[in-house]
Formats: structure tokens, C-alpha cells, sequence
């Protein structure tokens, strides 16, 4: 059985779509696409992410929009491949998170996407909404990588942690001893905040390789004034987005004196510790692999190894011969086949919830 899988993430600069086969419970990756949004889309969706007026009438749009980059990534895949809409099982597709509040008095997540269009044009069956049934049983509905991270990773010899950094940074400890629970949670921001303040000043959507933060110093004021967040030290488990750690929060910790590629280093070393902190709660040694768009910025990774010390082996995913690009996208393929299944998709012991769910809605083609 053959599935895809469909993943936009918080810095919504593209989609990537990944094509799993399973046989027997287990799954190898066919191949890999990622399409990148037109810049009216990605400001369109950013936009999004904080209140305004006439927000559903951007959000219906958005969700359309979003549906047809998304089905034209699907279609590009299968011709790739070599292989016809009929040979898919199904699309599992997160959708574009705008909003998520797990810990409000009425808890909510909202990934936008037109799935039953995505249905339509693709003619195979799309699996979305996975994260509500989480939430439903009372946990943060976030992250759900940790249990498929536990398929590609376990090591019965050490204890191991996956790093994701995308917008958001989050991790999946992996005890090596089957009577130690899998936890997984949200650290803080990834890249959002450096990718937000470097296209700010320069322009950029990103800060490649972190050339700009290495030009620069650290602010220790700065830094402490950030790491003073009630978030990084609220118990587990916990998840966050980029309603909470954006510009508006940033901007009143600056001063007119504070360089701008100053801010940028703080802000690498800002990611570097939130995830350095909880890496050395979970584990005093081993091994620490990295994926998301992180994983391609060689400073914050120098920052990390630092932090942690020779006890620890930080490296990419790349490094086991798994692109670090690909993993959001296909846990979400490994989603739509474990709803197939009537399988549980989430960890309760990483999102809080009260029992294990199947995760995810059918829009039939």
C-alpha cells in the first residue's frame, strides 16, 4: 500500500510531500518533493497566525489556496514515481496551523486546508484534522512525531533524543529501557523568531547556514530577558506556536543601542538553550540527531554541541542516511496508514492525553 503525506509547517514557506510503501507493518520511503508558496501565500498565511478583521473570509481563501499547491505537490510526486492516483491508499495531510491553543479553558487547534477539495482534485482519499482528537481526550494535541520517531530511531543500547527544528523546536526522548516512557514536547522557538527578525532587516526568509548569527555577539541581557518566559519552565507536557514567540513578543526587549545581527546570534542562542535545557534533563549522555530546517544551520548546531558537551554526539539525521527535510512529511503518511488501521497515532505520555486515539478525519475522493 502506498500513501502520502503532507506537511506545511509553522514557517510556512512550503510544502513538502513525501510517498511511503508499507508491507507488513513496515514502511520504506519511495521518494520526496517539496514545492515552495508564492510569497503572496506566505504572507497571506502569516497573516493569519494573529487576529484581524475579516479573518474567515482569508481563511476560506487561504484553505482553497492551500488545497491546490498542496494537490499540485501530490501530482508532481506521483509523476516522479511512476505511479497513478488509484495506487494510493491515501493522503495524510496536517494542513496549515494558524492557531493553537491547547491550554486555553476551551482548548482548540486549527490546521486550515480545503481537504475535500484536495480530495477532488487529486481523486485519492485525503486524511486530515489529525490533531483535534487529541486535544478531545485532554491532551495538547502536539507533537505527534514522537511515536513515529520511536519506528525510525530506537536504540535499545542508549538513550537517544530527536531534535525537530522547524518553526517551533521540538523533542522525542527515546529511553533505551522499555519501562521508561517516550516523552516528547515542544522546547520553545526554532527558527521562527531568527527567520522572522533576518527577513525583517535583510530580506531573507532565512538565515542560511546561520552566516548572519555568527557575525554577531550575544546579548546577555537580551538573552535572559527571553529565557525568563514562563514557557521553558512549565512542565511537560507542553507544545506552543508562533501565537506566542513572534515579533510582537520580541520587539519590546530591544533597544535602539542592540546591533541587529546582535539580536540574530541571541536569538540562535535563545533556540540552543531551550533545547540544550531539556536535552540535559532527559539524558547525560548520547546521542542527539537533529532534523527539520535546523538541522541545515550549521552554527545553531555548532551552539548545541557546545552547550551539551563531549558526553554528547549532536549530528543530522543525514548522517543515518535520513534527509532531515522528509520526516514531518512522512510521519504523516505513517499517520494516514496507522487511521487506515484503526491504529492509535499519538503518545499519550508525550501529549498528555488520556488514552491512545486514532488520529484524523476521512474526506473520501
Amino acid at each position: 500500500m502506498y500513501f502520502i503525506g503532507l506537511m506545511s509547517g509553522t514557517s510556512a514557506d512550503g510544502v513538502d510531500a513525501s510517498l511511503l510503501k508499507f508491507e507488513h507493518n513496515e514502511f520504506s520511503c519511495v521518494d520526496n518533493i517539496g514545492i515552495d508558496f508564492s510569497p503572496e501565500l506566505r504572507n497571506q498565511i502569516l497573516a493569519l497566525y494573529t487576529s484581524s478583521n475579516d479573518e474567515i473570509e482569508q481563511l476560506g481563501s487561504v484553505a482553497s489556496q492551500l488545497a491546490d499547491v498542496y494537490a499540485q505537490a501530490c501530482l508532481a510526486l506521483l509523476t516522479k514515481a511512476k505511479l497513478t492516483p488509484e495506487q494510493i491508499q491515501a493522503i495524510g495531510c496536517h494542513g496549515q496551523t494558524i492557531r493553537h491553543r491547547p491550554d486555553n479553558e476551551l482548548p482548540f487547534t486549527i490546521q486550515i486546508a480545503d481537504y475535500a477539495k484536495l480530495a477532488e482534485l487529486t481523486q485519492i482519499d485525503v486524511i486530515g484534522d489529525f490533531r483535534t482528537a487529541d486535544i478531545a481526550a485532554g491532551g495538547q494535541g502536539a507533537p505527534l512525531v514522537p511515536a513515529f520517531h520511536k519506528s525510525l530511531f530506537i536504540d535499545q543500547t542508549a538513550d537517544l533524543s530527536v531534535i525537530n527544528i522547524g518553526g517551533i523546536a521540538n523533542i522525542s526522548f527515546l529511553p533505551a529501557q522499555a519501562n521508561r516512557a517516550i516523552l516528547g514536547f515542544d522546547t520553545g522557538p526554532g527558527n521562527a523568531l531568527m527567520d522572522a527578525w533576518i527577513s525583517l532587516k535583510l530580506g531573507k526568509n532565512f538565515d542560511k547556514n546561520g552566516q548572519w548569527a555568527k557575525q554577531g555577539q550575544v546579548i546577555p541581557q537580551l538573552l535572559n530577558q527571553l529565557l525568563a518566559h514562563p514557557y521553558f519552565s512549565k512542565a511537560a507536557p507542553k507544545s506552543t506556536g508562533r501565537e506566542i514567540f513572534n515579533l510582537d513578543w520580541l520587539t519590546p526587549f530591544l533597544t535602539n543601542e542592540m546591533k541587529a545581527k546582535d539580536i540574530q546570534t541571541s536569538l540562535a542562542h535563545l533556540t540552543c538553550q531551550t533545547i540544550c535545557q531539556q536535552v540535559k534533563k532527559l539524558q547525560t549522555s548520547g546521542r542527539v540527531l537533529i532534523c527539520g530546517g535546523g538541522a541545515f544551520n550549521l552554527f545553531l548546531l555548532e551552539l548545541i554541541q557546545t552547550e551539551l558537551g563531549q558526553n554528547f554526539q549532536v549530528f543530522s539525521t543525514e548522517k543515518l542516511g535520513i534527509d532531515p527535510n522528509w520526516i514531518e512529511s512522512q510521519c504523516f503518511a505513517w499517520l494516514a496508514y496507522r487511521f487506515t488501521q484503526r491504529l492509535p497515532g499519538n503518545l499519550p505520555s508525550a501529549t498528555g492525553a488520556t488514552k491512545a486515539k486514532v488520529l484524523g478525519c476521512l474526506y473520501p475522493a
